[in-house]
């Protein structure tokens, strides 16, 4: 369930906010005034968020080693957008 919380209960609640984060793994959204402000979430889950991304750059580190073959903005943005709209 998605838990949005006023950013004062980061200081107010804290406890609470932690056992959501770190039970179920999902993130608080805290807001600021009724806008977004913030999100908090556990190590794990940030680590498992970012930890595919950080393979597909270091992937894309070697091949760039690896060839000199370069791609323009627009052909690298064209091929990305052509296989999110196949999906």
């Amino acid at each position: 369930m998605l838990q949005i919380r006023p950013v004062s209960d980061l200081r107010n609640k804290f406890a609470e906010i932690e056992e959501i984060v770190s039970t179920n793994r999902s993130p608080v959204f805290l807001t600021k005034n009724g806008y977004g402000s913030m999100v908090v979430m556990s190590l794990d889950l940030y680590d498992s968020l970012t930890d595919s991304i950080e393979a597909k750059l270091d992937e894309a580190d070697i091949q760039a080693a690896s060839t000199e073959t370069r791609l323009s903005h627009d052909e690298v943005f064209s091929k990305a957008r052509s296989l999110v709209k196949s999906k």
